[in-house]
């Protein structure tokens, strides 16, 4: 009986020291490479287009999607490309669907010829990916993405208060590292 008990004691503290339901943390190659795959299912996502921005995080083996889109069906195909990646445990979809408008839509058209078609801004309309990004919500701007340089940065902000009808302008553009 005494045998027993001590078992069952030594038993329990196995138990207690080395749980089970332990969470398992992810290396940083995991982490990487979960990165790599969250961001490559994004860019294949087939309905992203100028007016739509996706970003996300990562942390261990959970994946936060965020930003604007224009189309529903956008946010749900960008949650189900990342919960079929190997290793994502959980997905956080925080992506905002802009309500439709018309006055919101005929902004952007405005927006993507004073900011594309702008000469000095031209060659940022080539490839099929914009780096620059342009969201409109209520007649609000906000600009999106990657440019070469500051000035072009300060340019595509001018070019955008230009246009008529809108309330105001957010520059959030980066100047991507040489």
């Amino acid at each position: 009986m005494r045998k027993l008990m001590l078992l069952t004691s030594l038993l329990t503290l196995c138990t207690l020291t080395f749980p089970q339901d332990a969470q398992r943390e992810p290396t940083a190659h995991a982490e990487e490479r979960i990165q790599r795959e969250v961001r490559h299912e994004l860019l294949m996502l087939p309905y992203v287009g100028v007016f739509d921005y996706l970003a996300y995080s990562v942390n261990g083996y959970e994946v936060t999607l965020i930003g604007q889109v224009v189309r529903p069906v956008t946010k749900s195909d960008a949650e189900n490309a990342v919960k079929r990646i190997e290793g994502v445990e959980k997905v956080i979809n925080q992506i905002e669907v802009l309500p439709p408008s018309p006055m919101d839509d005929r902004l952007r058209t405005r927006l993507f010829r004073a900011i594309y078609g702008y000469p000095a801004l031209q060659r940022y309309e080539l490839g099929v990916l914009k780096p620059i990004r342009i969201i409109v919500k209520g007649g609000r701007v906000t600009l999106e993405g990657v440019v070469d340089s500051e000035g072009d940065k300060n340019l595509a902000g001018l070019r955008a208060n230009s246009v008529p009808g809108i309330f105001s302008v957010t520059n959030n553009l980066q100047v991507a590292k040489s």
